[in-house]
């Protein structure tokens, strides 16, 4: 009973830090939905500005309801014994062994993305499309649904396989080998990506000649950065909110760009973007964010190989293994279940770090683009994908991936 009071009050702690977070932002985006701040006054509108706040408080309210789901689904799988009832029933019907420990670990995938079907749903044909940015039509939607799952079948299946196999054969150290395995498979995602996967879902045609080709060609001289081809995405069949980022590894990267970000800013501004973008490969941020997690990885999978092996975490945590037999597929059920309650305290450093890269990032562009063309591209973004201006410094402070905006503006104004 230990690790189960140890969970209710991580469990607890961590649900209602979202939630106090959530009505924070809320609050505070509110209370500011009125007035531009000064910095932007000139370039942003009234309208724009309030349509933001609108944006993110409806997008903080359906996560609310999101995390309220999903706490009451954990606590049914885990204490309330859901986990337990269809590993038995599994059981009665397949017997125990590998496959059957699969059967459990896709049940669960697919039970959860049956429940979070309607809030996709919602989001895309509803909050979206309320404040015009879905171009999505319902044929796509579940076209994309359709391709995701027979992928997340043809390949999560084998590698799935691959795994419980070396729980059940590879001894007191598959943990290790089993984070082999992942981490090489992580890397050739890389390049299998955007080589296979990626035009599956979305068409990619080279940039046209002429003078944003010439503009992009001359900043990736300047920077010594080599290409494998500078491609369009029809971003624009999906959403309105515009992008722009790179696919690959070593020689196989490429360079993307969403159509609707070139409909929206100009040559000057796509280049400051993508400046933005070759700053986080050339100040090692992806490196660096590849050795954080497979570190982080090795350290779970540690962990993994040690609590698989003690009887107090199936029990504790509302399940019965089998004292006598295989339980790979049951541990790692529970483990994927019960871990993000854990690892949402470390969000912070990992928000904290990105914003310091994205600092970077802009440091670099700045030196080898334009300050006030990145500053001017911002702006646009902020306005054409509703992003609020008025965040709250706690809340930024533990989720937010990205400086706010008036900082980070304020810091490119060093450089122009």
């Amino acid at each position: 009973m230990t690790f189960t009071i140890v969970f209710l009050i991580a469990f607890i702690a961590s649900f209602g830090l979202r939630h106090w977070l959530s009505q924070r932002q809320i609050r505070y985006v509110a209370r500011h939905r009125d007035t531009v701040p000064a910095e932007f006054a000139e370039k942003v509108t009234l309208a724009e500005h309030q349509k933001a706040a609108d944006y993110t408080i409806a997008k903080l309210r359906l996560s609310i309801l999101e995390n309220g789901v999903s706490a009451v689904i954990l606590i049914a799988f885990t204490l309330l014994g859901g986990l337990e009832i269809l590993n038995l029933i599994l059981l009665q019907f397949m017997g125990e062994g590998i496959g059957q420990q699969i059967a459990l670990l896709a049940s669960i995938a697919i039970i959860s993305g049956m429940i979070d079907l309607p809030f996709s749903w919602y989001k895309q044909f509803h909050l979206e499309e309320r404040f015009g940015f879905n171009r999505m039509g319902k044929k796509l939607f579940f076209t994309d649904m359709l391709k995701g799952v027979a992928l997340g079948g043809l390949i999560g299946l084998p590698l799935l396989w691959v795994i419980l196999t070396l729980m059940l054969k590879a001894g007191g150290l598959w943990w290790l080998w089993a984070w082999a395995v992942l981490s090489v498979f992580s890397l050739l995602m890389q390049w299998i990506f955007p080589t296979f996967i990626a035009p599956l879902f979305n068409k990619f045609q080279a940039l046209e000649d002429g003078p944003l080709k010439t503009q992009i060609e001359a900043l990736l001289t300047r920077c010594d950065f080599a290409s494998q081809g500078l491609f369009v995405m029809d971003g624009s069949k999906r959403s309105a909110h515009g992008n722009a980022f790179f696919a690959g590894m070593g020689k196989a990267k490429r360079i993307v760009f969403f159509d609707t970000l070139i409909e929206k800013l100009n040559p000057g501004e796509v280049e400051a973007v993508l400046a933005h973008e070759l700053g986080h490969f050339k100040c090692k941020h992806i490196r660096k964010r590849l050795i954080v997690s497979f570190a982080l990885s090795f350290a779970m999978f540690a962990l993994l190989g040690w609590i698989s092996t003690q009887v107090w975490f199936y029990t504790d945590l509302g399940v019965m293994p089998n004292l006598n037999g295989y339980n790979g597929g049951l541990a790692l059920a529970l483990f994927m279940l019960v871990s993000p309650v854990f690892s949402f305290f470390l969000t912070p450093l990992g928000s904290l770090a990105s914003r310091k890269h994205e600092y970077e990032a802009d440091g670099f562009a700045a030196e080898k683009s334009s300050a006030k063309d990145l500053i001017s591209a911002l702006v646009k973004l902020y306005q054409d994908n509703a992003s609020t201006l008025t965040p709250d410094p706690i809340y930024t402070a533990f989720y937010s991936s990205h400086p706010p905006a008036p900082l980070r503006i304020a810091n490119l104004q060093r450089f122009s």
